[in-house]
């Protein structure tokens, strides 16, 4: 497969991160389908050119077409999963017959998988071992409706085959969508994932009225936290200093379109995790990938305050200001 003429791209999931890079590729040129479940959004995609539930009133590329039907995967030299990550295995599972053997796979979902805590590179690998050598992830600082409004992003590829990840970064690359490669799978999709539990934090953090000594503190903290995880799992730790880490870390703990961040606001003023969840109308990973990164943390034995202050905000009920007050009073250390 060459990446300098037009290939044939189908992007799975049709939420607001899988609308944007549809939007990216077709803006690059490529013949882009995306599939999704929902009939009444496909229609306004292909008659209206937008997608009115996940991302109302911004434009979609007119060469992105819409599909409900997942044949529509037996055509594609690209497969980008968008798929959420707790429903990625029983979707590939279902779809494996219709994934074309020589396609080309990148997943952009950013998340651990509950149970087995693998991310979704692994979780590929195991359901179609066929495909692991041409599977690539993406992640990075990209907030979809900033995408989708042509603002300047730049995103890295995790791609084990360096010659492929370079191609690869040309095909997602376009005036506004600046995309890079690492050879460091691990840890490009493992910054992705562990983020989002600190974004919660952040947010926690925000809706109890704390400023801007407690963010700076927060993002600190759990860029070293997330490092200790990844590297456990066989990251690099300069990985993290660069866009999956680092950057994806300060854009979802302080930008006010994170999802992740949102929840962890409104946990912070007091509201149960359950309705926030209810009128979210979105999925936030964080709060499913909490558990497994606690999980990551006992495994490998690691220190993970953080993540364990957000787990107990989460499912064990525990206050937010507790929750913060504990991890002040910790025993001191250096740094």
């Amino acid at each position: 497969m060459t990446m300098t003429t037009s290939l044939r791209a189908v992007v799975a999931g049709g939420g607001s991160w899988g609308t944007a890079l549809s939007h990216v590729l077709a803006t690059a040129g490529h013949e882009t389908t995306l599939v999704l479940r929902d009939e009444q959004v496909a229609r306004a995609v292909n008659e209206r050119h937008e997608n009115p539930r996940y991302l109302p009133g911004r434009s979609l590329h007119r060469g992105v077409t819409a599909t409900t039907d997942p044949h529509a995967l037996q055509r594609c030299d690209v497969l980008v999963l968008a798929v959420p990550c707790q429903h990625q295995r029983s979707w590939l599972q279902s779809m494996k017959t219709l994934i074309p053997a020589n396609a080309v796979v990148v997943n952009a979902s950013k998340g651990l998988e509950n149970g087995t805590c693998l991310p979704m590179s692994r979780v590929l690998a195991e359901e179609l071992p066929h495909l692991a050598a041409r599977c690539a992830v993406l992640s990075g600082p990209s907030f979809a409706a900033d995408v989708m409004d042509g603002q300047p992003t730049a995103v890295v590829l995790g791609c084990e085959d360096e010659e492929l990840g370079s191609r690869l970064r040309a095909l997602f690359s376009t005036p506004f969508f600046r995309c890079y490669s690492s050879t460091d799978v691990t840890g490009v999709e493992m910054g992705g994932a562990l983020k989002n539990v600190m974004a919660i934090a952040a947010g926690v953090c925000t809706g109890l009225g704390f400023r801007a000594n407690a963010s700076a503190a927060l993002v600190t903290r759990g860029l070293a936290e997330l490092s200790r995880i990844g590297v456990a799992m066989g990251a690099k730790p300069l990985t993290f200093m660069g866009l999956s880490g680092l950057g994806d870390l300060v854009l979802t703990c302080m930008g006010g379109l994170s999802r992740n961040r949102q929840v962890g606001e409104r946990l912070g003023r007091g509201e149960k995790l359950e309705d926030i969840v209810a009128s979210l109308g979105m999925v936030a990973e964080g709060v499913k990938t909490a558990g497994a990164a606690r999980m990551l943390a006992s495994r490998f034995q690691l220190s993970a305050p953080v993540t364990e202050a957000v787990c107990r905000i989460l499912h064990e009920g525990a206050s937010p200001a507790t929750a913060v007050r504990e991890l002040m009073e910790r025993p001191l250390k250096e740094e």
